[in-house]
């Protein structure tokens, strides 16, 4: 009998979940998750590059860090992935909007290059790589209107670390 009562109970608090909207909240963090499961080619889920501060800060993804900032665009970091004191993870732009965005750990491109991947599979994936910025390896996206930029090791030669940078931006200089 007390099994029942569980069953019925389980049942109605079900009917209510449902009835209360439970359900979309549970599939939003899987929304989510898929959301922003790569980096571009347009920006971070739901981060987009040229999106204003505002817009931005909106996400509740973000949070502000002056390191790096200078008179022309503010820093930022990745709420799920902060650097430490001297860096940043992210530049929006006063004029552009959201500028730069560095990949966090675990996050790959569309073409499956992330952090750890080797030169090799880097040029496989980008066969037009180019000496960018810094001459670093980099790798236009749809458009033209943003490029990777991807900073391989000497030591490993492996992909160290990785940036989605609006091609039309005034917050990095190399």
């Amino acid at each position: 009998m007390k099994q029942t009562t569980a069953l019925r109970i389980g049942r109605s608090a079900l009917v209510v979940a449902l009835a209360g909207g439970v359900v979309p909240v549970a599939v939003a963090p899987a929304a989510f998750a898929a959301q922003k499961a790569t980096l571009g080619p347009y920006g971070y889920g739901n981060l987009k590059l040229g999106m204003t501060a505002t817009k931005a800060k909106a996400t509740g993804r973000i949070v502000r860090k002056s390191v790096g900032d200078n008179a022309r665009c503010t820093g930022w970091d990745l709420k799920e992935s902060p650097y430490g004191e001297y860096r940043v993870g992210m530049y929006i732009s006063k004029k552009h909007g959201v500028a730069m965005i560095v990949a966090p750990t675990g996050l790959k491109t569309p073409q499956g290059i992330g952090l750890g991947s080797s030169r090799a599979q880097l040029k496989a994936a980008y066969p037009n790589l180019r000496r960018g910025p810094g001459g670093y390896p980099t790798a236009d996206v749809p458009g033209k209107k943003a490029y990777y930029m991807f900073y391989v090791s000497n030591s490993n030669n492996k992909v160290a670390g990785m940036s989605l940078v609006l091609a039309k931006q005034d917050c990095v200089r190399y």
